[in-house]
């Protein structure tokens, strides 16, 4: 398959669970959407079950973040949730942006093919309030068991600490429209080109 003659805007929004990172992926999609293609890729997607963190990190970075960082297309397999094993094969575009939303979208080593990297922050009790208001059932039984894989991942990579900006949109002092902001007055302004 060729490789595209540009390199996409790749942007990385990471955080622990219940942070705000879809809400905020979303944001950033829709404003760079007015002006160039973006497509938003979910790492939940790829997560192969409760226990899977990092080997979902591991598949996210070979076989869709590298891929789309080469300008092709990225080939992958979902993981079906409600049946508890792989799902279908799905594929996922170029875009002149690619915004990759999950727990570990900026890890160790995915951070050298990103070109921007945001940590969403918010303290565990609000963020486990929010996550569990959104997902209910689904996930209350396992938030301690994914949260000890998130803590146990964080200590080993300080992804939050590297992060080019950390923004808060959970809790008293959340904002979503400042750290949108925030975050799109950082970014490229036009994806760059691959020298030829």
């Amino acid at each position: 398959m060729p490789v595209s003659s540009f390199a996409p805007l790749l942007i990385a929004v990471d955080g622990f669970s219940g942070a705000g990172k879809t809400t905020l992926a979303a944001g950033i999609a829709a404003a760079l959407s007015r002006s160039r293609s973006v497509r938003v890729f979910h790492l939940e997607d790829v997560y192969p079950g409760w226990d899977g963190l990092e080997s979902g990190m591991t598949y996210y970075r070979e076989h869709i973040l590298c891929p789309l960082a080469e300008g092709r297309a990225a080939r992958w397999q979902s993981w079906d949730w409600a049946a508890g094993r792989c799902g279908d094969w799905q594929r996922t575009e170029p875009a002149d942006v690619v915004v990759f939303e999950g727990v570990g979208a900026a890890h160790r080593a995915a951070r050298q093919l990103l070109d921007t990297t945001v940590w969403v922050a918010g303290e565990e009790s609000v963020r486990r309030r929010v996550a569990l208001a959104r997902d209910g059932g689904t996930y209350a039984p396992h938030w301690e068991r994914w949260a000890a894989q998130e803590r146990r991942w964080a200590a080993d990579d300080d992804a939050a600490s590297a992060a080019d900006l950390t923004v808060r949109l959970v809790g008293p002092q959340g904002n979503a429209a400042a750290a949108l902001r925030a975050v799109l007055s950082r970014l490229q302004p036009e994806p760059r080109n691959v020298p030829g």
